[in-house]
């Protein structure tokens, strides 16, 4: 019997590798230089449509800077009338009123704005340009007025750990659908010199769980793939159930989703199972992105939990939590290696 591949859930999809801004935590190590070879319109269209013939996933159109690149609204259009969620990832500095009626035009359903601390002076640090804490406000006030629903993303680092609580009061404040917080992975300019330790990365995961079960808005940990076993933990130690929602922007499946339910797309038409595991699984200019998705030798890899090597393997949690691999890979040089990041220890290798 032959069993047929799912389709991808989430497609992150970053149009250019463009931005305006210098992000010391930047995964693509992204300039306002444009990389040559990046996908025209036409073969941005042609993507879309290869996708749409198996499947229908959020389609996240990221960057670099994705508002810097001309076609973004038609492309955003086509996307929402070949049937997928279209929504949008930016830093929010170049947002205007006008932006937001043709992104609303085009279809985009929600857009994220990272604000990465609680105050300008965190946040333009991170972004390695004055200014840009005030302007991502002001994209926010915009999108606001526009009534274009959007949400915060904090990537979380030594850098502001401490005002994540604060960022989250003012995600609310600001009038938030959602507030997502993304643990740094060390790869384009993130370095493992700004990741949080694993202690505390487990004590903010264990704050995270006790917000969400009180959340006025949504709450989601990304690339945090322990919380998954924290929230099994915690909610067997409390006896309550877990209610886990599997469709849609609140869709809280499993820990690792790369090359399961998502994967990245570069702005050049490669294919990885995240923004941040530097693996090629092949490019869509050279191979169908149903032949890529279906049978890369990475994506195969990281859908059999038995795969999975040192105390990722031995967990009972292996199944819903997977472990970050990019971190492993990033430590290691393989990607099925252990999280480097997890201090939990497996029922297996107690004795």
């Amino acid at each position: 019997m032959i069993t047929m591949m799912k389709a991808p859930r989430l497609i992150a999809w970053e149009l250019t590798a463009g931005c305006n801004l210098s992000c010391v935590h930047c995964r693509g190590s992204s300039t306002s230089e444009v990389p040559a070879g990046e996908l025209t319109t036409e073969e941005a269209k042609h993507f879309i449509d290869e996708v749409a013939e198996f499947g229908k996933p959020i389609l996240i159109l990221s960057g670099g800077e994705p508002l810097t690149r001309p076609d973004v609204f038609e492309i955003a259009r086509y996307g929402t009338d070949s049937g997928f969620r279209v929504v949008l990832a930016t830093n929010g500095t170049l947002l205007t009123p006008e932006i937001v009626e043709k992104l609303k035009a085009a279809g985009v359903q929600r857009v994220s704005i990272s604000l990465d601390g609680a105050n300008a002076k965190t946040h333009d640090e991170f972004r390695g340009v004055p200014g840009a804490f005030e302007r991502a406000l002001a994209g926010i006030a915009v999108l606001r007025a526009g009534g274009l629903p959007f949400q915060v993303n904090t990537t979380i680092s030594k850098r502001n750990l401490e005002e994540v609580p604060d960022t989250y009061e003012l995600a609310k404040e600001l009038g938030a659908a959602a507030y997502h917080v993304f643990f740094l992975v060390p790869t384009g300019r993130g370095s493992d010199s700004d990741e949080v330790s694993p202690a505390e990365y487990e004590r903010v995961l264990n704050w995270f769980y006790d917000m969400q079960k009180e959340a006025e808005i949504q709450l989601k940990a990304t690339c945090a793939p322990h919380y998954f076993r924290i929230m099994r933990q915690r909610a067997k130690k409390e006896g309550i159930e877990i209610s886990v929602k599997t469709h849609g922007y609140e869709a809280m499946t499993k820990g690792c989703l790369g090359g399961t339910g998502f994967c990245f797309v570069s702005s050049v038409g490669e294919v990885y199972p995240c923004g941040y595991l530097p693996v090629l699984a092949g490019n869509i200019k050279e191979q169908p992105f149903r032949e890529i998705w279906e049978d890369a030798e990475v994506f195969k890899k990281l859908r059999d939990p038995d795969e999975l090597k040192g105390k990722c393997g031995d967990c009972e949690y292996k199944k819903v939590c997977g472990g970050c691999r990019a971190r492993a890979y990033a430590a290691t040089g393989d990607y099925l290696e252990e999280e480097p990041y997890c201090i939990y220890r497996p029922r297996k290798n107690d004795t």
